[in-house]
């Protein structure tokens, strides 16, 4: 059976989620409690962060790249010897892309999924007595959801907090914390969010001084007894007996080259343990170090991750260059988003130096010439490559500030849309036993 758990979210992104997040999960874990960590929707930093903070893996949980069927094993599997979990959602609660209910990509599906109970993170700098507005339109838009609890952010007195509460408290909704306003708490940034857990200088002492903030201005046992309000439906309709977990993708060879280092990060946990799960064989290597990928592996994966950031060390990593050459010569080499770029002839940095690649694609890339791209994506293959047959059809993501100067002149990857029913575009590139594009896959839905 599953543990209790709960889904921290706000009416939007910047009110002190993550905040709330890494210091209950802190706190917790420093009482004992087997605390596990889940964020909703695509993202690669966040799970890092919970990681650290709980002393164990996080899990990406996404209704709307994922099927069904994986979605509900991920969850099973997170809680499946956790005391508790805390899912750390994302912008809105209720923000998503259109679709049916429970498929929109929103927090709301995941609490609606597996039962959790929200614990509602409200900014009320600015505001008193509209806050409870806003939780009495938050409790009544869906149906699905349960209200736990709130907590107050950027709060400017005692004053103040009381105006707030008790307007909420009217309500039958328990007020179990009040944040006051601070800057001790913050996480460095960078162009794609947080700058990752692994690079963070001191991020012990930066989750305990964020455990010991929460300690201090929240409940964190009444937060823990939201927690363990599930309904009895949710318990026995999500948390019977976990299946096993299903490959989200299928392994692109026996022994995979997986490039891994801080140019090159951004894969998810439920991929890799698929790929095991497989018995394919994940052997990382280094082309910061100048690593190439290992001889001894029938395919290399390049993730994504900031490229752009040691594009000149890139540049000079002869023996990852050239090896990596050699390697695509007899075996499928995949490159996504930030691996995409470095498979392509020329990176322009940030300051305009444009530094030659591995030239295995003919796309050329700039990080001078800024451009947000973001959205759900849904792929269909165009041909047969080790990483799925012709018209293997893939959903995941695109987040990236880099813009394509010269798609080049290789065959098109796939088609692919958005979620918001555009007509499908070619995109990505391949040649060879080479292939990549800017689209960062979650699964497989055929």
């Amino acid at each position: 059976m599953n543990g209790p758990g709960l889904v921290v979210a706000a009416p939007r992104s910047g009110a002190g989620k993550t905040t709330l997040t890494l210091g209950l999960m802190r706190a917790l874990a420093r009482r004992g409690i087997a605390v596990a960590g889940a964020k909703c929707g695509p993202d690669y930093i966040d799970p890092g962060f919970h990681a650290a903070a709980c002393g164990r893996g996080s899990v990406n949980l996404d209704s709307w790249a994922m099927p069904q069927k994986l979605l509900r094993a991920l969850a099973a599997e997170i809680a499946s010897d956790a005391d508790l979990v805390i899912c750390e959602g994302l912008m809105g609660l209720f923000d998503g892309v259109p679709g049916e209910a429970g498929q929109t990509g929103s927090s709301a599906d995941i609490a609606a999924l597996c039962g959790w109970p929200v614990l509602l993170v409200l900014d009320v700098s600015g505001q008193s007595t509209t806050a409870a507005a806003i939780t009495k339109g938050m409790m009544s838009f869906d149906e699905r959801i349960k209200l736990g609890g709130v907590i107050l952010n950027q709060v400017g007195s005692e004053r103040h907090r009381r105006l707030v509460s008790g307007a909420i408290e009217r309500l039958g909704v328990p007020v179990l914390g009040s944040l006051p306003r601070s800057d001790k708490v913050n996480l460095p940034e960078r162009h794609l969010g947080l700058v990752q857990a692994n690079e963070t200088s001191g991020l012990d002492a930066v989750l305990d001084t964020m455990a010991d903030f929460v300690e201090t201005n929240v409940d964190v046992d009444g937060v823990k007894h939201v927690a363990s309000r599930r309904r009895a439906e949710d318990t026995s309709r999500v948390c019977g007996a976990a299946e096993s977990t299903p490959i989200a993708i299928p392994p692109p060879g026996r022994r995979i080259a997986l490039a891994r280092d801080a140019a090159f990060s951004f894969v998810y946990p439920h991929v890799l343990q698929g790929w095991r799960l497989s018995d394919a064989k994940i052997v990382p290597f280094s082309p910061l170090a100048d690593e190439p990928p290992p001889a001894d592996c029938d395919c290399c994966w390049l993730p994504g991750g900031y490229p752009e950031l040691h594009a000149a060390r890139l540049a000079s990593a002869s023996s990852f260059l050239e090896g990596l050459r050699d390697f695509a010569r007899t075996r499928p080499v995949h490159g996504e988003c930030g691996g995409y770029m470095v498979l392509g002839r020329t990176l322009i940095d940030a300051g305009g130096a444009s530094h030659a690649m591995a030239g295995l694609l003919s796309l050329a890339t700039s990080f001078a010439q800024r451009k947000m791209h973001l959205g759900y994506r849904d792929a269909r293959l165009l041909a047969d490559t080790a990483f799925g047959r012709k018209d293997t059809r893939l959903k995941g993501h695109e987040f990236h500030y880099s813009t394509l100067v010269d798609a080049g002149g290789d065959e098109a990857f796939a088609l692919v849309a958005d979620a918001h029913g555009t007509a499908p575009q070619r995109a990505g590139s391949r040649r060879g036993t080479v292939s990549g594009s800017f689209f960062h896959a979650i699964a497989c839905i055929d």
